[in-house]
C-alpha cells in the first residue's frame, strides 16, 4: 500500500472529526438560542392604554314553556388585538370570544347554536351538570348552517362555568380562533354573602388567553420546536384586549378568572404582591373565604377572587413564574418561568361602599370516600389515557347512577404537565400524592393540575342523567394533549346497565 492510500483514512477522519465538531456547535448554538428565547417578561412593560373589554350580558327570552332561551351564532369576524392591525377571528354574536351567559338554579335553559363559520363546530357547556345529549361534546357536531337546540334544567349551585368548541381532533384551534364565552350561574345564596354582584360594574369575566401572531397579523398556530404544552403566546389578550385597564369604582372588585389558553399556566396574583381574597373555584363558592396571594390556574380552571381597593390606587394582576414540578429545561418550555402583566386595575378618586363578605360562604362539597363503591384507576402518558388513545365508537367506563366514585389519575410523563377534566360532574380532591389538597382546592372542582409522576384522587357522585349510547368525556385540558388523543368516554347507566353503541359519524 503507498503513503497516498495510507493516508487516506486519515483525511476522512479528520473531515469527520471536524464534521462533527462543526454539527456540535450548530446544535449547541441552536439551543442556547432557544434557551435564551423561551422566557417572556412583561413585568412594568406593558402599556395599559385601552379600556378593559366586558363581554356583554347574552339576551334571552322566556317562552311559551317557561324556559330561558338563548340564541347564539358561531361566526367568522375581523378582531384587533394590536392598534392598527385587523386579525381573521371566529366569535359568538360578535367578532371574537362571546356574550356571558347568566342563569339561575331551577331554571329550564334552551339554547340555539347557529353554525356560520363554514366548518363543522361543537359548543361544550364546560363544568355543567346536564344530560349527555346536550352536552356539546365531540358527538354533538353541527354542520355549517344548521342550528343545535338543546335544553335542559339548571341543577347546581352558583358559579362560574363556560362554553367553548369541543370538535375530536380541532378544540385547540377552534377555542385559539375565538369561540370562548362564559356561563354564570345564581342561586339564593350566593346573592346574600356579600359579594360584589352587579356584572359590569363591581363583578367582572377576565377571560385569559395567550396569542402569537404571523407578521400579516394572522393568527399563528404554530407550535415551535419544543412544545411540551402545545401552542404558547407571546402576546396575552384578556376579554380580547391586550394591554387592558379597568376602571374600579366600588371599594371591592369581583374578578372572575378563566384559564382560556390551551396550553399555558398562569399563576394569578398582584404585582405589588398583595393579597387577594378567594371566594369560589370551577364548580362555586368555597367553604370560607380564603386570603392568598397566588392562584395557579390550569387551562380551562376558574377562581373568582375579590380585590380591595383604596381611592386613586392603581393595581395591576400579573402571572407570577410557578411551580410545576419541572426541571429547568422543560419548566422553561412551559411559559412556568414567564412573567406576563395581565390587566390594571384604576380606582377612582372616590369609591362607592362595597358590603363585608360572610364568614361562611357555602356548605363543603358533601361527598365522603367511605361511600365510595368503585376506585377507578387513569394512568395519563405519551398522549393516552390507560394507554389508550380517544376513539369515538368506543365507552371507556361504565358508571351507576346514584354511585360515588374514587378516580386515582396518576401523571406518568416525567417531563409534561397534565391537568384532568370530568364532564357533567363537580368532584371533590381527595389529596395529593398522599397529601391533603390546599384550601384553594377544597371546594367544588371539575378540573385539576396534576403534576409528573404525581397521583391525585378525586371523589365524585353521579346523578340525575342516565344514557348507555351517548358518552361523556374525560380528558386532559391541555387541549393540544386532548386533540392528540388523551381523552376517553364513560356512560351512566342504570343498576345492572351496560354500554351501549355510541353514535356513528360520517367526519
Amino acid at each position: 500500500m503507498n503513503a497516498r492510500a495510507r493516508r487516506r483514512p486519515f483525511r476522512m477522519l479528520k473531515i469527520l472529526v471536524t464534521l462533527s465538531l462543526v454539527t456540535g456547535i450548530v446544535v449547541g448554538a441552536g439551543a442556547l438560542y432557544l434557551w435564551s428565547t423561551a422566557v417572556v417578561d412583561t413585568a412594568d412593560e406593558i402599556e395599559f392604554d385601552t379600556p378593559l373589554s366586558v363581554p356583554p350580558l347574552a339576551e334571552s327570552t322566556i317562552d311559551g314553556e317557561g324556559r330561558r332561551v338563548f340564541d347564539l351564532e358561531v361566526r367568522q369576524g375581523e378582531h384587533e388585538f394590536i392598534a392598527g392591525q385587523s386579525t381573521p377571528t371566529w366569535g359568538v354574536n360578535g367578532d371574537y370570544l362571546g356574550p356571558t351567559l347568566r342563569a339561575s338554579r331551577g331554571e329550564q335553559v334552551l339554547v340555539n347554536v347557529t353554525n356560520d363559520v363554514g366548518e363543522t363546530t361543537t359548543v361544550h357547556w364546560h363544568g355543567m351538570h346536564l344530560p349527555a345529549r346536550m352536552d356539546g361534546g365531540p358527538h354533538q357536531m353541527i354542520d355549517p348552517g344548521e342550528t343545535w337546540s338543546r335544553t335542559w334544567r339548571i341543577e347546581q349551585p352558583a358559579a362560574s362555568l363556560w362554553y367553548h368548541p369541543h370538535l375530536h381532533g380541532n378544540t385547540l384551534e377552534h377555542v385559539y380562533r375565538g369561540v370562548a364565552g362564559m356561563f354564570l350561574l345564581d342561586d339564593e345564596r350566593s346573592g346574600r354573602v356579600g359579594l360584589p354582584g352587579e356584572y359590569g360594574v363591581d363583578d367582572f369575566p377576565l377571560i385569559i388567553q395567550d396569542k402569537k401572531f404571523a407578521a400579516d397579523g394572522t393568527l399563528d398556530t404554530g407550535e415551535g420546536m419544543v412544545a411540551p404544552v402545545g401552542l404558547l403566546g407571546d402576546t396575552i389578550a384578556v376579554n380580547g384586549t391586550v394591554g387592558g385597564y379597568l376602571d374600579v369604582t366600588t371599594e371591592k372588585v369581583r374578578l372572575r378568572l378563566l384559564n382560556g389558553s390551551s396550553g399555558r399556566f398562569y399563576d394569578f396574583g398582584l404585582a405589588d404582591g398583595g393579597t387577594m381574597t378567594m371566594v369560589a373555584s370551577d364548580g362555586g363558592l368555597l367553604p370560607a373565604p380564603l386570603e392568598i396571594d397566588r392562584v395557579l390556574l390550569s387551562p380551562g380552571e376558574r377562581a373568582e377572587v375579590v380585590i380591595e381597593m383604596a381611592p386613586g390606587e392603581e393595581k395591576v394582576l400579573r402571572s407570577h413564574p410557578n411551580d410545576l414540578g419541572l426541571g429547568p429545561w422543560d419548566g422553561r418550555f412551559t411559559g412556568a418561568q414567564d412573567t406576563l402583566d395581565l390587566v390594571q386595575l384604576r380606582a377612582a378618586d372616590t369609591l362607592a361602599p362595597s358590603a363585608e363578605i360572610a364568614a361562611e360562604l357555602a356548605p363543603a362539597p358533601d361527598l365522603r370516600e367511605e361511600d365510595a363503591s368503585t376506585t377507578r384507576e387513569f394512568r395519563m402518558s405519551g398522549n393516552n389515557i390507560n394507554g389508550r388513545r380517544m376513539d369515538m365508537s368506543r365507552i371507556d367506563e361504565v358508571v351507576t347512577v346514584g354511585d360515588t366514585e374514587v378516580w386515582e389519575v396518576r401523571n406518568s410523563n416525567g417531563g409534561t404537565p397534565h391537568n384532568f377534566h370530568v364532564h357533567d360532574v363537580q368532584f371533590r380532591v381527595l389529596d395529593l400524592d398522599g397529601a391533603p389538597p390546599p384550601p384553594e382546592l377544597r371546594g367544588w372542582k371539575d378540573t385539576v393540575y396534576i403534576r409528573p409522576n404525581t397521583t391525585v384522587r378525586i371523589l365524585m357522585r353521579f346523578e340525575d342523567y342516565t344514557d348507555p349510547d351517548f358518552p361523556y368525556m374525560f380528558h386532559c385540558h391541555l387541549l393540544q394533549h386532548e386533540d392528540r388523543g388523551m381523552m376517553g368516554q364513560f356512560v351512566v347507566v342504570e343498576e345492572g346497565g351496560s354500554a351501549g353503541t355510541p353514535p356513528e359519524h360520517d367526519h
